[in-house]
């Protein structure tokens, strides 16, 4: 189900989502529009670079940040930045503007640790050679970090063609339970675009997500806060 709107009002400008949203399309758009192929091959990140199997792209080092604004086609792209549009904002409120593009990141480097420690574990030769790229690892901790901090916001979505509300909890819940359990079927469960959809990238920076901000919010650092509400 594809989320509509959250009922929620930025309190604040959301600078930095908006700034983020804006620069995974120009990366999009300007470097792998015009070449595809080759900057899917160079940008992306490959587990098989981190256990020095495979010496492609860039060095993991690089390229875990590289392959975080790299997509596999528009679709990819337009449902990421969807999904970090509805929800970052509010988490952007939560942390502050410097706090949230540090959240952002580090949830980006947990997430591809999860699908690198997997992968490396459990998964073939072949599979660490899969190209690895999306936001959506990063966007994983965004919405973890919503769901703690606005566990009880109405999310607007379509159930068919019927428009219907439901709690961020059960919403973001279910989301990441799929990804749980999709991950357990496959460590690459897609190819798209030349690119493998890691499944345990998201339940990794879900997890992350969750659990950094109920450790800032246990600890005063950050609030929880229960926003005005738009009007229906």
């Amino acid at each position: 189900m594809i989320p509509y709107s959250d009922g929620i009002p930025a309190r604040r400008f959301p600078i930095v989502n908006v700034a983020l949203i804006a620069a995974n399309f120009a990366v999009f758009m300007f470097y792998e529009l015009p070449n595809p192929d080759a900057a899917i091959k160079q940008a992306s990140f490959y587990v098989c670079n981190v256990d020095h199997a495979c010496h492609m792209g860039y060095p993991w080092g690089i390229s875990w940040v590289t392959a975080m604004f790299m997509h596999g086609g528009w679709d990819h792209i337009l449902g990421n930045m969807w999904f970090l549009a509805i929800f970052g904002k509010n988490v952007e409120d939560a942390f502050g503007k410097p706090g949230y593009l540090v959240f952002y990141f580090a949830g980006g480097f947990a997430a591809t640790s999860l699908q690198t420690a997997m992968t490396l574990l459990f998964g073939s030769a072949s599979d660490a050679q899969v190209p690895c790229l999306g936001a959506s690892g990063a966007i994983a901790a965004v919405l973890g970090a919503y769901f703690v901090l606005y566990p009880s916001s109405s999310i607007l979505t379509l159930l068919g063609w019927f428009p219907i509300r439901i709690p961020a909890w059960l919403f973001l819940g279910g989301w990441f339970l799929l990804q749980f359990f999709e991950g357990n079927s496959a460590l690459v469960a897609a190819k798209s675009g030349g690119s493998g959809v890691a499944f345990f990238a998201h339940v990794g920076g879900f997890a992350f997500g969750a659990l950094v901000t109920g450790l800032l919010v246990g600890t005063g650092r950050i609030v929880a806060r229960r926003p005005q509400r738009m009007g229906t």
